[in-house]
């Protein structure tokens, strides 16, 4: 299996693009879970659309641009629509993926939202490529934390997905007071490496669990 933990969107960035070619290839389907938004931002279908739909959808370029620069075509990306999708197509869409990929947003959401689809247990069992920015990236980790944010105004430790549980991960790291305090609390309470991607600038490549950290990344233990 094969993870990939990210900052944003920007896959074809050239210090990114030669280590991600070896996984991603020219012919492989994606399948994006678009569960990530906030309930304040979407409410109906047509909020959906303004953020996932090839025709108004803010991030739908941004997602099917990189994955381009990999030779995969429009025609090989799904989106699985909250509104429009039953437990049965999401189902059907993940299990012809070669790779998953997970937007940033609210991860408690995307996993409230996975639960809900009943799709945890098929992701759960998936053997591929699973790529995800941010929230997408966390919600990889068995365990994750969240420093205090606008989102998130207390530290908190969330239940992810089961693929990686040997350390924690604290994304768009800059410095900053709060993080710098949630990194030695996981730490103190867990014991485990924490790895801190700068923002914008780092990522982390996990391959059949052996780690590559690639960019600007920042290791405490």
């Amino acid at each position: 299996m094969v993870n990939v933990l990210l900052e944003g969107y920007d896959i074809d960035a050239p210090w990114l693009y030669s280590h991600l070619k070896k996984y991603i290839k020219q012919g492989l389907s994606v399948t994006v879970i678009a569960f990530s938004f906030r309930d304040s931002q979407v409410q109906s279908l047509s909020d959906w659309n303004g953020l996932y739909s090839k025709e108004t959808g803010k991030y739908y370029g941004g997602i099917t641009g990189a994955f381009s620069s990999y030779g995969i075509s429009e025609e090989k990306i799904n989106f699985i629509n909250y509104y429009t999708d039953t437990k049965e197509t999401a189902a059907q869409k993940l299990s012809s993926a070669d790779i998953i990929y997970f937007p940033g947003g609210l991860p408690h959401k995307i996993m409230e939202r996975i639960e809900e689809f009943g799709l945890y247990d098929v992701l759960a069992n998936f053997d591929g490529i699973v790529m995800g920015c941010s929230a997408g990236a966390v919600i990889q980790l068995s365990e994750y934390h969240l420093s205090p944010d606008s989102d998130y105004p207390e530290f908190v430790y969330y239940n992810g997905l089961p693929y990686l549980s040997d350390f924690y991960l604290e994304v768009h790291y800059e410095n900053a007071p709060q993080q710098n305090a949630a990194i030695r609390r996981v730490l103190k309470e867990r014991g485990k490496t924490v790895y801190a991607t700068s923002a914008g600038k780092g990522a982390i490549l996990a391959h059949n669990g052996k780690i590559r950290l690639l960019g600007d990344v920042k290791i405490f233990n």
